[in-house]
């Protein structure tokens, strides 16, 4: 179907998107800081989308796609990387809001380090293939600056946030993989899979959730301050 893409983005966004004017969480209040955040780390991404689509990294299936392009990417690829940031970006709110005790606090410093040796392996490994490259390079420099540089006290929360949004994770992409609405290249990744979702994928959702998190919270705290 046609629209198949546009549904899997509307159904992603649909629910956060009511559950925004929740009563206790009340997102929407935080729109101001969210929608900046995305629509930087949106830009950014979709260069990168861009760049892979003309070097056939991946290619998008048009039996899936309503046919409407700008700059070579579907107008639904584009609107991929509103929703599901929102998603993750509410998801991670919630958490902070149910969740008081900081749960990954004293694990934060061991998955980052983790994190940043399992990306020097894998770009030592596929340094050739570039969207494992350009992935782990990417992650690899924003844990390096959050983590070590900066050292941000949001990022063992951002670690949980990421775990449970593995969950919707599996089912979205899961879905885009399967049909498949995104042809991936192997040629152009580890050409390793969890089911039919290429692994490169897990870690390309990290790099994009903690660009929007990052950005999100540095909107909040510039604001915090000007009060």
């Amino acid at each position: 179907m046609k629209f198949t893409y546009l549904l899997i983005n509307f159904l992603t966004v649909l629910f956060p998107l009511l559950l925004s004017f929740d009563k206790r969480v009340r997102f929407f209040r935080q729109w101001k800081h969210v929608f900046p955040a995305l629509i930087i780390s949106g830009l950014i991404f979709l260069g990168w989308d861009y760049l892979f689509t003309i070097t056939n990294v991946w290619s998008f299936n048009p039996n899936y796609v309503l046919g409407i392009y700008f700059l070579n990417l579907p107008i639904e690829e584009i609107l991929f990387f509103l929703s599901v940031p929102f998603a993750c970006m509410f998801i991670y709110e919630c958490l902070n809001f149910y969740v008081k005790k900081d749960l990954l606090k004293d694990f934060e410093l061991a998955i980052s380090a983790t994190l940043l040796i399992f990306s020097a392996l894998m770009l030592v490994l596929f340094y050739e293939r570039v969207y494992t490259l350009v992935t782990f390079f990417v992650l690899s420099a924003l844990i390096t600056w959050l983590g070590f540089i900066s050292k941000k006290s949001y990022l063992s929360r951002f670690y949980l946030a990421y775990l449970v949004s593995v969950i919707p994770f599996l089912l979205v992409n899961g879905i885009l993989t399967s049909l498949p609405v995104v042809i991936y290249n192997n040629v152009e990744n580890a050409a390793t899979r969890v089911g039919t979702i290429p692994v490169e994928d897990f870690f390309y959702s990290m790099a994009l959730l903690l660009l929007n998190v990052s950005l999100f919270e540095h909107f909040r705290k510039r604001a915090l301050k000007r009060k």
